[in-house]
């Protein structure tokens, strides 16, 4: 019978995918590290940013071996620099900025480089109560035995304060505010009080590496706005929509190639392909083209993980439809699909670019961009 660690899974998480990568920072790292991390911050930053094609000399499984470490984050460098510092000291660092800019990415990759582990997690929603942010029990043992160790079961900001770790909060406005508010004292003194306990139970004192990592979207603002003594306990850092096309298209390439590689799909999207839906969405995003042509902006965010979604979804659709290769064509049927979430005028902007900048590029740089405006049929 197979072991449930040997089944396949649909997503490893950080640690575990990129399991090598941090076996080969902590073989090399020589920098000095604060009290309960597993890397330096010198060496954080190379997780998360790569070694520019240095490579590392490192052993695993017995077998010696010399690589370079992958870039995961394409976006501001100093933000990742930032971040880091900010997890060092005694405040908590938010990641804030538009939905799908890679701050639940980005916190993932500094759980799992600095505490080992990205599974402490608290999902911010407007059910989430306090309870499941301190502690809760086992109420069949609290019935029998009363109040105890056994009985508590406590929760990802507990063990992350017993065992010295970093807990993802994501979402956290998302929470109400009483209940985000159960973080002011623990941020502040570092200790959880149990009054239902007696004796050194009745205290929760976190150790050296505790602290909190949370994650927040603008357009959450005014849903439920934090205290001003739980942002006093913050450092805020705003992550911002890729700029770049050349790190966007990178980054939605290896990212639609990996979901691919994962859902068991032998398809390859080519470059140029990637670079005409990028170039989609940063025209979108932005409201003018590089021509400076002016076009209406969707009410939806068209954000690099939608980018990567669309490109997951024509890779399928190339697969079980199509012949195998991802066209224009199969972009053109998927990408109606994440523009059309919050209003039904998207529809009539997204046809708008197709009408005045696809077949404008159609027209005079052909190939692609045509192929690209021949799908306008496929939109609803």
């Amino acid at each position: 019978m197979t072991h449930p660690s040997d089944r396949p899974v649909v997503r490893q998480p950080a640690e575990q995918r990129y399991a090598e990568e941090l076996a080969a920072l902590a073989f090399a790292d020589q920098g000095p590290r604060p009290a309960g991390w597993r890397l330096s911050p010198r060496a954080v930053r190379m997780f998360i940013c790569g070694s520019d094609g240095d490579k590392l000399s490192y052993e695993w499984e017995g077998t010696k071996k010399k690589a370079p470490i992958s870039r995961k984050f394409y976006g501001d460098d100093i933000l990742v620099e930032r971040s880091v510092i900010g997890l060092c000291g005694n405040r908590g660092v938010l990641l804030i900025g538009e939905p799908g800019t890679a701050k639940s990415m980005l916190s993932e990759l500094l759980a799992a480089a600095i505490s080992g582990t990205s599974l402490n997690v608290i999902q911010g929603t407007a059910a989430t109560t306090e309870d499941q942010i301190r502690y809760s029990w086992n109420y069949a043992l609290l019935l029998a035995e009363g109040p105890s160790r056994k009985a508590l079961v406590p929760s990802a900001l507990h063990v992350a304060m017993n065992a010295g770790i970093l807990v993802r909060f994501e979402e956290i406005t998302r929470c109400p505010p009483e209940v985000q508010d159960t973080l002011v004292s623990i941020l502040s003194e570092k200790v959880m009080m149990v009054p239902e306990l007696e004796g050194d139970d009745r205290v929760v004192f976190a150790r050296p590496g505790f602290n909190v990592i949370a994650t927040a979207n603008t357009r959450d603002r005014g849903v439920h706005e934090m205290s001003s003594a739980l942002k006093r306990r913050f450092n805020f850092e705003t992550v911002p929509a890729i700029r770049d096309l050349e790190g966007e298209i990178a980054l939605v390439s290896e990212e639609s190639e990996r979901l691919l590689a994962d859902a068991g799909s032998p398809v390859t999207i080519e470059r140029n392909v990637v670079e005409l839906l990028v170039t989609t969405f940063q025209d979108l995003r932005q409201g003018v083209t590089a021509e400076g042509i002016q076009v209406e902006k969707p009410t939806t965010v068209m954000s690099t993980a939608e980018a990567v979604s669309v490109a997951m979804s024509a890779g399928l659709d190339a697969l079980y439809y199509g012949k195998g290769k991802v066209s224009p064509a199969e972009l053109g049927r998927h990408i109606a699909g994440a523009v059309l979430k919050d209003s039904p005028d998207d529809l009539q902007k997204l046809k708008h670019y197709f009408d005045v900048v696809v077949q404008k590029r159609a027209k005079g740089k052909k190939g692609l961009w045509e192929e690209y405006y021949k799908a306008r049929k496929c939109l609803p």
